[in-house]
């Protein structure tokens, strides 16, 4: 067996072939674009005793539900790495106790060997992983201790940009960003550095007319390209254009085009923030997506970020009775965040639904402080303030409304906001 690299000079136990299908399946991962389970896979089928692609395989069935055995993988990942490095034996011991919910090995993994990117992209929520943790600060310090090994790599640079937009710093998130995409255009972390930066600060329309230029661009083979499309169907919502909002969602969000998790996260989550912008009318119906989606997506959701996910496309489509047992089914499980943060969302959205806007309001104000458990960005969570925000003007609680309406205008410029802010004035002043 021959001893190889990876992308960044790690050895790797494995044929010449299954060592460059898999660094071209790891780069596409990186930079999420297609290709990543395609090229692990065949790392795998060109050397079958190639631990680390076993090992990928399992990791990719697991975080993204691909359709693989995943514990005959971890299997022989295991028993094939007794023949491996110790880097590679650590790698496989942190996959497999990942795998099976324990993400300490992966975390303690990465302090002896930051250089691992695959992990590092796993341990951190983003658009390609859901992390190992939903506290922000834990994640930005498996990310800040990884610098000194990783100097001024383009990829390192758009993951660290993604933290430092989390942590407000846009202008150091923006400079990383674009020189990350100076090198390479289609850097996908990078890309959704730039797309919360312009969104955060409000720089809504060279927002939309830069992410647009990506997506016809560089970003034509980009994996979860939906969501980026999300991001520029935001910027368009934020500036009050629902026409534009109509012809993006018809042309790359709405089914079949988007299917699954995406389709719930990104689909349902628009099209529920347009219905309850002012001067919406005549939408698309979520119902048209929502039966597409796997039942098990809304009735038990896989995390909370998908929980709260769940709990607004079920307002959307008005399902009061699919509310209830989702707040009933939430509060029975083991994670603490589904039954202190989900099950009161859906019990919140459940009054909403049921004609008691006023009583929703007040569950989702007590809940604002907790949100960020859920995981996710700021951008996906304030949802849930944009709900209550409606909710109250559904109440008449005008006085209510506006100071939460001013401190979001007082952050950043939005024609949305300020639609929203008018309906808290009397009505003759309108």
């Amino acid at each position: 067996m021959s001893t190889t690299e990876d992308l960044y000079g790690l050895e790797l136990s494995g044929s010449r072939e299954a060592v460059d299908r898999y660094n071209g399946g790891v780069s596409a991962l990186l930079r999420i674009q297609q290709g990543g389970l395609a090229g692990i896979a065949a790392s795998v089928d060109h050397d079958p005793s190639f631990a680390l692609g076993h090992a990928a395989l399992a990791l990719l069935g697991h975080e993204f539900e691909a359709p693989v055995d995943v514990p005959g993988h971890l299997a022989e990942a295991e028993r094939l790495s007794t023949m491996t490095t110790e880097r590679e034996r650590s790698h496989v011991h942190a996959v497999a106790a990942h795998v099976a919910g324990d993400s300490g090995p992966l975390v303690r993994h990465l302090v002896d060997y930051p250089l691992d990117a695959l992990l590092l992209s796993v341990a951190v929520p983003t658009i390609a992983f859901a992390g190992v943790t939903t506290v922000p600060e834990e994640s930005w310090a498996i990310v800040e201790r990884a610098e000194p090994a990783y100097g001024g790599d383009w990829w390192y640079s758009g993951l660290l940009a993604f933290i430092r937009q989390e942590q407000h710093r846009w202008d150091d998130a923006m400079a990383l960003s674009c020189r990350s995409l100076e090198e390479e255009p289609t850097a996908g972390h990078s890309v959704h550095a730039r797309a919360h930066v312009h969104y955060e600060t409000g720089e809504h329309q060279a927002g939309r007319d830069w992410l647009d230029g990506w997506i016809k661009g560089p970003g034509q083979s980009a994996d979860s390209l939906s969501h980026y499309s999300w991001h520029a169907a935001l910027h368009e919502l934020s500036m009050g254009d629902f026409a534009a909002v109509r012809a993006r969602y018809e042309q790359q969000l709405a089914p079949p085009m988007v299917v699954g998790c995406r389709a719930m996260v990104d689909s349902c989550s628009l099209l529920w923030r347009w219905s309850i912008t002012p001067g919406a009318k005549n939408l698309p119906r979520p119902e048209d997506v929502v039966e597409g989606l796997d039942p098990d997506l809304l009735d038990c959701p896989p995390s909370p970020f998908m929980a709260m996910h769940a709990a607004i496309t079920l307002c959307a489509v008005n399902d009061t009775e699919r509310l209830d047992r989702l707040d009933r089914w939430a509060a029975a499980q083991a994670d603490p965040t589904f039954a202190e943060v989900v099950a009161p969302l859906a019990d919140a959205l459940h009054l909403l639904t049921a004609g008691d806007a006023g009583g929703c309001a007040d569950r989702l104000a007590e809940l604002l402080c907790s949100v960020w458990r859920l995981g996710g960005s700021e951008a996906q969570r304030e949802v849930i303030e944009d709900t209550m925000i409606a909710a109250l003007l559904a109440a008449g609680r005008f006085d209510e409304a506006r100071p939460v309406i001013d401190k979001r205008l007082d952050r950043r410029q939005c024609k949305r906001d300020r639609e929203f802010l008018a309906r808290t004035e009397p009505t003759g002043s309108r």
